[in-house]
């Protein structure tokens, strides 16, 4: 499948291309140069989602038996304020 570049260096992707590889409305394209000064590699990147998807629970495995990381960050938090409240007055 031939396309033309536009005069703002503007090209569609053939519709049979684009439903093969999931492309639509706001996909992200890595356009990349190759050795070859004739040709240029092109990646779609994920959606954000799909790679906060990929990493929800990925640090569960850090996580000591009974260990509750939300209790832990909020007494971090309850600790710094108390010190700014003491420096503050």
């Amino acid at each position: 499948m031939i396309t033309t570049v536009t005069g703002k260096n503007q090209i569609t992707i053939p519709a049979a291309i684009a439903n093969r590889i999931g492309l639509k409305s706001g996909s992200r394209i890595d356009w990349q140069l190759s050795s070859k000064p004739d040709e240029i590699r092109c990646i779609v990147l994920p959606e954000p989602s799909v790679i906060a998807a990929s990493l929800r629970g990925a640090g569960k495995r850090f996580l000591k038996p009974g260990q509750d990381p939300s209790a832990a960050l909020l007494a971090e938090r309850n600790a710094d304020e108390s010190i700014r409240a003491t420096h503050l007055k």
